[in-house]
């Protein structure tokens, strides 16, 4: 009985069963945007494959489906990860602006203008006394000084930006109803971890009640373009009407109700958390513990931004936190390498902007084993804390240094000191910018001592992604996932030393990939440092680590069982890739689809029946405070 009883009270685990998303390596299922971030290391086949990705998510792939020659390769590989903002999707150096125009009256107390009938404004500004004329026009005659907008163009003084693969255009893969680019990509992304689990959506809900499916996602800064929150603020100056989307699109938590609505048609646990540049690992939070608690049997987690327009830049710019034309120029002698404008650990002036979207399905361990999926790893723990007293709202604070401890100490009680000092790894915020170099490093490297930790290696994607904002901690979480597919810790590529002012006695930091073994690494742990002081830290276990836990806990006969179910999933999921490889990006958008009303819904005391779901929400249910009556 005491067996019994201990055995009902262990956590589960979530498992990670399915992940995908795109970001400016490319697509991120099945690792073909990791490869992309260790191009140096990889083998002939692993290269041809990964031109194969990057030339099918931008609709150039050869005619016949031969092989990718010299001189597309070279493209593809220009026009990914970070690079100089192209004209296809705006020019840095002529952003349309209005600019303000006085308009003085004339020498002797009048001056005109003539102007169609229908641009005079009701009221009459104050000094305008118009006169009609023919065809449609007035003479407008000012007695006082005006001011009106003229139309130009203006420089950024950013250029650089980690965009999407040029060539893809997300919105061409499904009716897109002049959705913003964020939410695009929260679709994109969802659509290719669902297509990556190797099973159909469905087969999962069958197995589950409705209240048992989770989904937690969100946009650090809700949705920016003109289709959403730019168009509904600036539409007043443009000249624009207010269109009945932009408003809601605004919100941050979009892309979670996006997901719901259109890709799985959950009812469950929903919501949206929003901690900034940590905002994924919020809403990873929420999923886990809903899993380990019992509280639900899946969690699609995901995280989507497209932070790169004029505004948005100007805005950072505004700020000092973005790399210029003038500070990159100042580095390097004058010279402007667009590709390594993020520069983590070393000297450097400033982040870079991504955009991207990443999406993960955790599951329970009892329902990877049942259903056959294939592990990619496991999320045990994240951890969250603010800054406490800051000087600013900007300024850094020390609740980083909690998150990351609590973090590694969360690894060590799993997978022992021995695994922790000798085959972990830290995916660094690694934002780029001269602040972040001296007191992110500082965290992780007493860290490291603290834990006797030597010679931590420590990956920084922001230098090959940009900084994508509310999904950072994804593109962290899918690189970990790479670097258990093919052994290689990436390097920070873009520096050519490190900083004098950075803390490096305990830590690997530098631009060569790090050689580890497909089991050369247990665990991985994700740091993020959100602005406003919203700190998180992620333990991920490895996929070979999850297996002993699977077994020790289920049994080598369950392991066996499992690995057998696995092969017909594993080659389900092949086979989507494949499709993924050879053709546009299949993207699930459900939109008017199986919408369910009362009628449908089967209702009484004891339970809830919902179509489409195995199990009943269970109403039988006892109070935790029946004793406190």
């Amino acid at each position: 009985m005491q067996a019994l009883d201990k055995q009902a009270i262990m956590a589960k685990l979530p498992v990670i069963v399915g992940f995908g998303g795109v970001n400016a390596a490319g697509r991120s299922s099945f690792h073909h945007g990791y490869r992309r971030t260790v191009w140096d290391s990889l083998g002939a086949a692993h290269r041809q494959q990964t031109l194969q990705a990057l030339a099918a998510l931008t609709g150039q792939l050869p005619e016949g489906g031969g092989a990718i020659g010299a001189g597309l390769a070279a493209s593809l590989l220009e026009h990914s990860l970070i690079r100089r903002i192209e004209p296809a999707w705006f020019d840095p150096h002529q952003v349309p602006v209005n600019l303000r125009l006085p308009v003085l009256a004339g020498a002797e107390g009048t001056g005109s203008l003539v102007m169609k009938a229908r641009y005079v404004p009701e009221p009459l500004p104050p000094g305008w006394r118009v006169a009609e004329l023919a065809d449609g026009l007035v003479r407008v005659t000012l007695s006082e000084a005006t001011e009106l907008l003229l139309p130009a163009l203006q420089a950024l003084p950013v250029s650089t930006a980690g965009l999407l693969p040029s060539g893809f255009v997300p919105e061409a893969l499904y009716p897109s109803r002049s959705h913003p680019r964020g939410l695009q990509l929260a679709i994109i992304a969802a659509s290719d971890a669902l297509g990556s689990l190797g099973v159909e959506w469905e087969q999962l809900c069958e197995r589950v009640s409705p209240d048992q499916v989770s989904v937690y996602a969100s946009s650090a800064m809700g949705q920016l373009d003109e289709h959403a929150a730019g168009g509904l603020l600036a539409s007043r100056y443009r000249g624009k009407r207010v269109t009945s989307k932009q408003l809601p699109f605004c919100l941050s938590e979009m892309p979670a109700d996006f997901i719901n609505a259109y890709v799985l048609g959950t009812m469950g646990n929903t919501g949206g958390g929003v901690g900034a540049c940590a905002s994924f690992l919020y809403n990873l939070r929420m999923g886990i513990q809903d899993i380990q608690s019992g509280r639900a049997r899946i969690a699609v987690i995901a995280g989507s931004e497209a932070p790169v327009v004029p505004d948005v830049i100007e805005g950072y710019v505004a700020m000092g936190a973005l790399a210029t034309e003038e500070g990159l120029r100042g580095l390097d002698g004058g010279a402007l390498d667009c590709r390594r404008a993020s520069r983590p650990f070393s000297t450097n002036c400033g982040f870079t902007l991504g955009e991207g979207g990443q999406c993960v399905v955790l599951v329970d361990d009892e329902l990877a084993l049942e259903l056959g999926l294939s592990v990619y790893g496991a999320v045990s723990d994240v951890f969250i804390n603010a800054d406490g007293h800051k000087k600013s709202i900007a300024s850094p604070g020390v609740g980083n240094y909690l998150t990351m401890g609590r973090a590694v100490a969360a690894a060590r009680a799993i997978v022992g000191d021995e695994s922790l000092q000798r085959r972990s790894f830290v995916q660094a915020h690694g934002s780029s910018t001269p602040q972040n170099r001296v007191t992110e490093s500082h965290i992780l490297n007493e860290t490291a001592r603290a834990f006797g930790i030597r010679n931590w290696p420590v990956a920084a994607v922001k230098a090959y992604l940009g900084h994508t904002l509310g999904p950072a901690s994804g593109d962290q979480l899918v690189s970990s996932l790479g670097v258990w597919a093919h052994g290689v810790v990436p390097g920070i590529a873009t520096i050519d030393h490190v900083a004098a002012d950075v803390h490096q006695s305990h830590l690997r930091l530098g631009p060569e990939h790090v050689e580890v073994g497909v089991e050369g690494i247990d665990v991985a742990i994700l740091n993020s440092k959100g602005f406003g002081g919203n700190n998180a830290s992620a333990t991920v276990l490895a996929p070979h680590i999850v297996n002993r836990m699977l077994e020790r806990r289920h049994g080598r006969g369950a392991l066996k069982a499992w690995r057998q179910r696995n092969d017909r999933v594993a080659e389900r999921a092949g086979a989507y890739d494949q499709q993924a490889l050879t053709g546009p990006l299949p993207v699930i958008y459900k939109f008017d689809h199986n919408v369910l009303d009362g009628e449908h819904i089967g209702y009484d005391r004891d339970g809830i029946r919902v179509p489409g779901y195995g199990q009943a929400v269970d109403l039988s249910q006892d109070s935790p405070y029946s004793d406190w009556l």
